[in-house]
């Protein structure tokens, strides 16, 4: 796992591992987290942080999405992902370019004033556009082990949040992250346990727990990079424990701030291919 120092003045790659993280517990304040710890913040104030990290103006990203199955096999998919922060609100458009069975395919993701997020999916062998509706959000998002949920950023009103202490990988000092969606948001997922690196709050992994409590997926950033002085995850994975399936997101190239056109973010374009 490869992850660039902190420090901008000498920067250079250190390896990290994910495998066996350490969570420690804790007894926690509803209000301010670890009783005993001296974390200058509740979990609530270090979600917000995560949420509102920075993102640029806009941004463009051309990457690979590799699908690897329990016997090894593999699946390349090439697509764009475009970007806009209208802060505090976000839309963003991914187009697959290749290969030919999911060209042109397109999602729109556009964020609301009242905490919802509005989904488009368009199919070009059947020229459509279709609303993801709230009872689809659990389903996979072009069999990916990404959900549609998955693909929207999670008010932080949406669920409660602790601090469950404090970690370490590699010299990457972390916090622990508990958050249980609340019953009115409708989501998949009765619990997220993420570590933070502390300072860029940017998650590093992300264990995901069903409604039964069981863990059935883990995220993990594999390589961490600046780019125009901007944190970026230019390579990612998810892993589906029960199908045992994985799919890995790397950026090949990745331009912020380049002043992208609203219309880009639009259904009439989604459906222009």
């Amino acid at each position: 796992m490869i992850i660039n120092n902190f420090n901008s003045k000498n920067k250079f790659i250190i390896l990290i591992s994910l495998i066996g993280i350490c969570i420690s517990s804790m007894a926690f304040s509803a209000d301010t987290g670890p009783e005993s710890s001296n974390i200058p913040m509740s979990g609530k104030e270090l979600a917000q942080k995560v949420y509102d990290r920075e993102n640029g103006d806009d941004s463009t990203a051309h990457t690979i999405m590799k699908l690897i199955n329990k016997r090894g096999h593999e699946r390349i998919r090439n697509f764009t992902f475009y970007s806009k922060d209208y802060r505090p609100l976000i839309k963003q458009l991914i187009r697959f370019t290749s290969p030919a069975d999911i060209e042109g395919t397109g999602f729109l993701s556009i964020e609301k004033s009242e905490g919802e997020t509005d989904q488009f999916l368009y199919l070009p062998a059947l020229r459509r556009t279709r609303r993801i509706v709230s009872s689809q959000k659990s389903n996979r998002f072009v069999n990916s082990d990404f959900t549609y949920e998955d693909m929207e950023r999670r008010p932080v009103e949406d669920s409660e949040h602790k601090i469950a202490g404090e970690d370490k990988i590699g010299n990457i000092d972390c916090f622990v992250l508990e958050s249980r969606p609340k019953e009115e948001s409708d989501s998949q997922y009765s619990l997220l346990k993420s570590i933070i690196a502390k300072n860029i709050y940017i998650a590093l992994s992300v264990e995901y727990y069903n409604k039964k409590g069981k863990l059935i997926k883990k995220y993990r950033t594999i390589k961490l990079e600046k780019i125009q002085n901007i944190w970026t995850e230019t390579e990612v994975i998810m892993e589906d424990l029960k199908k045992e399936h994985k799919t890995i997101l790397k950026i090949n190239n990745i331009m912020y701030n380049t002043n992208l056109d609203d219309n880009i973010f639009t259904r009439q374009n989604l459906g222009n291919w």
